[in-house]
């Protein structure tokens, strides 16, 4: 049978208490035991060296003296636990008893030389003492005293039952305390069960109630609820990367269709043929970009180890970008200004920094007028290493400083159609910048230009 949760807690406790309980009683027990049997040996060996003083040595006989006085106290006197005393010689023969014992005699041991032993005598229970006798240095028999153990077996017998119901009353009792308090115990376990029956994939919200204390139960609940905020975040990256995706490529894909539908509908020219299949290779460039930059997000929403991330010169990673879009500085005539100060201090999380440079210059190069200038700063400060980068393009409407970060906004984007773009880059600027705590300072003033601040914060 397998027991729940609870009572095995219970059942555990009770058998962990059980043995620690039978190991109280058995030293209960033995410590009454050995006391009693302690204070019974040593009124039989009162007794032997008492009555030793009694003992007339003739020869090789041993007597006792006033027996007569012996006798006559017993006619006159109850005697509750009578001692009974026996002498033998050496060889273990009868030399005299007391008058008590009658026709019966008390076993000799070879073996017990003033020890102690339990016995029988007229089938019932003694306690016995055996000591020797000496005179002149020499051992001439051996005193025997006795006395019954009945009422010492009775007391011992008792004893044991009463520490054996004992046991089996506390136990018993033990269980249902312990199963009681288990069940308290595992109540927050239970509550996280419950959460976790009511948790489906249209309700994400549902959280575990936190213990008061703050104990292990306490961090299984705080760790459960944060593996629900990582599910839950991790489901809305894929919602909105569906969504997204899915309003993004409707647009293109029916452009494209259109397009090749409108294509077979009748014979065409050479030079028709060729500028639809342009046409159409455009879009679909365009909709390969866009869905590159939606994989990206996605990714830099999922990544958040930067550990691994190599640090590399700014200086370097600037000119790497620049040279990635000298083609289009070429085509509009742009002047890059670099002003870097302290490059060999001016390191910076590969990785990220990499997409924020790319993203921000391919913006500065893309909204800048022909024959302009843009202007990038690196210093290294107190706090970590800034760098700016300046345009002289089109600028943004201050209502729309607000929403520069949200995927596929663009500021007047009917106006500036003709500009190629899917207004996914400050989003990845963004959230690289995030990723490694660095700090993002937007600044606009429509038609003369847009600076780009960032900070990139020094580890320490």
């Amino acid at each position: 049978m397998i027991l729940s949760f609870k009572n095995r807690i219970a059942f555990h406790y009770m058998v962990a208490t059980a043995i620690i309980m039978a190991l109280v009683f058995g030293i209960i027990y033995f410590v009454v035991q050995s006391t009693v049997l302690k204070h019974l040996d040593d009124d039989l060996s009162y007794e032997a060296e008492k009555h030793t003083g009694e003992i007339k040595i003739v020869g090789d006989s041993l007597q006792f003296i006033n027996k007569a006085e012996w006798e006559e106290r017993e006619h006159h006197e109850v005697q509750v636990n009578p001692v009974f005393v026996q002498l033998i010689d050496k060889q273990g023969n009868l030399m005299d008893k007391s008058p008590n014992l009658k026709t019966d005699y008390l076993p000799f041991k070879d073996s017990e030389f003033g020890g102690h032993f339990n016995a029988k005598l007229d089938n019932r229970a003694i306690r016995q003492a055996q000591l020797p006798v000496e005179h002149n240095g020499k051992i001439k028999g051996y005193i025997l005293t006795a006395m019954s153990s009945e009422s010492y077996e009775s007391v011992i017998l008792n004893l044991r039952q009463v520490l054996f119901v004992s046991y089996l009353i506390v136990l018993a009792g033990l269980y249902l305390i312990s199963r009681f308090i288990a069940g308290r115990s595992i109540m927050p376990i239970q509550e996280i069960t419950h959460t976790i029956t009511r948790i489906t994939k249209h309700n994400m919200k549902e959280r575990v109630v936190l213990p008061q204390n703050k104990d292990e139960v306490y961090d299984l609940s705080s760790s459960f609820n944060e593996l629900l905020e990582r599910i839950e975040n991790s489901m809305e990256r894929e919602k909105q990367f569906t969504s997204d995706a899915s309003h993004e490529l409707r647009t293109p894909l029916a452009t494209l269709r259109g397009t090749l539908e409108v294509l077979i509908r009748k014979p065409r020219t050479q030079k028709e043929y060729e500028n639809k299949i342009k046409y159409s290779l455009s879009e679909i460039e365009r909709m390969t970009t866009m869905l590159e930059q939606l994989f990206l997000l996605a990714r830099l929403d999922a990544k958040s180890n930067t550990q691994e991330d190599i640090p590399i010169s700014l200086p370097a990673l600037i000119d790497e970008s620049i040279s990635h879009f000298k083609k289009e500085i070429t085509e509009k005539n742009i002047k890059i200004n670099l002003n870097i100060n302290h490059a060999e201090q001016a390191f910076v999380p590969h990785y990220y920094s990499n997409l924020i440079i790319d993203n921000i210059l391919s913006n500065a190069i893309k909204y800048s007028m022909n024959d302009a200038t843009v202007e990038i700063c690196v210093d290294v400060i107190d706090d970590g290493i800034i760098c700016s980068i300046k345009d002289e393009g089109i600028g943004i409407n201050e209502t729309d400083l607000a929403h520069i970060y949200e995927n596929f906004f663009r500021s007047d984007s009917l106006t500036y159609k003709h500009i190629p773009g899917h207004g996914m880059g400050l989003s990845i600027v963004k959230k690289c910048a995030e990723a490694i705590k660095a700090k993002l300072n937007i600044s606009s003033t429509l038609n003369e230009g847009t600076t780009v601040t960032i900070l990139f914060l020094s580890k320490s």
